[in-house]
């Protein structure tokens, strides 16, 4: 589901035991594979893209190249929390995602995330074609004017 502003993908998830301690609250690494998890709901969903098809057809791939995080509150076993995404940049061969996870009004984790294109044959980095980059500026962050 995309927001109305169209700047933010965004996507439920259930925490599920799978993801947590033995304290029930996610396990921290875990919320890198919920990551990926709404890179690839974005991609399908949100940009029209099959991503199976991009690593599997296509051989070019998105790795992260860098990611800060803030965890701010647990979540727990059992909580849908929604996941948001948005564009902050994208460069030449890098694209700088934001993404935030939240339950409510509450703001349980946020971060900011570097990716790479990359051939899969080879490890090259490779330049972001045109038409992924005008897919890619549909979720671009809003400024608003000065």
């Amino acid at each position: 589901m995309k927001s109305s502003s169209m700047a933010t993908f965004q996507s439920e998830k259930l925490i599920r035991f799978h993801h947590c301690d033995p304290a029930g609250i996610v396990f921290y690494p875990q919320y890198f594979v919920l990551f990926h998890e709404l890179l690839e709901d974005w991609f399908n969903r949100g940009l029209g893209l099959n991503y199976a098809d991009l690593i599997s057809k296509e051989r070019r791939g998105f790795p992260t190249a860098h990611i800060d995080c803030d965890f701010r509150v647990p979540s727990k076993i059992g909580e849908t929390v929604h996941m948001r995404l948005t564009v902050k940049k994208i460069g030449r061969t890098s694209l700088t995602l934001a993404v935030s996870v939240h339950e409510g009004d509450e703001v349980r984790v946020t971060a900011h995330q570097v990716l790479v294109l990359i051939s899969l044959e080879d490890g090259r980095v490779l330049p972001i074609p045109d038409d992924l980059r005008a897919r890619f500026s549909r979720f671009m962050e809003k400024v608003p004017a000065a």
